[in-house]
């Protein structure tokens, strides 16, 4: 299924592949329980970013390896490139304009991320 999704002033619209069942992650690190995101976790290959390459702004931090992006104009940020996955795409399903059929949250314990991310490394690799 292909599911479009935005940043709140729109400025910034992509599309992505994804089942109509997915699941997604609910991260405790500083920065993903301050934002609210919920991670679906895709390869490059399922990711289009549609309009706005412009508006997008680079957040680094840390190992410097996850490109936390957002856009300059509403401060939203709607998907980006996560350390765990640096080779894939990670969506904020809050995001999408219409949601799949199916999502099934999973805690994922990010301040402990050392011992974790194996656990969601699978995500990104095409199928």
């Amino acid at each position: 299924m292909k599911f479009r999704g935005s940043c709140h002033c729109k400025a910034i619209r992509f599309e992505v592949d994804c089942p109509e069942a997915i699941e997604v992650e609910d991260c405790n690190c500083s920065i993903c329980s301050k934002t609210g995101f919920l991670h679906l976790i895709v390869p490059k290959s399922r990711f289009r970013l549609l309009s706005g390459q412009d508006k997008l702004q680079t957040y680094q931090f840390n190992t410097g390896v996850a490109k936390h992006t957002f856009c300059q104009v509403c401060g939203i940020k709607p998907f980006y490139i996560p350390r765990s996955n640096p080779d894939g795409i990670d969506i904020n399903v809050r995001c999408l304009d219409e949601k799949p059929a199916s999502i099934t949250v999973v805690k994922f314990d990010g301040q402990n991320w050392e011992d974790h991310a194996h656990k969601i490394a699978h995500k990104s690799k095409e199928t």
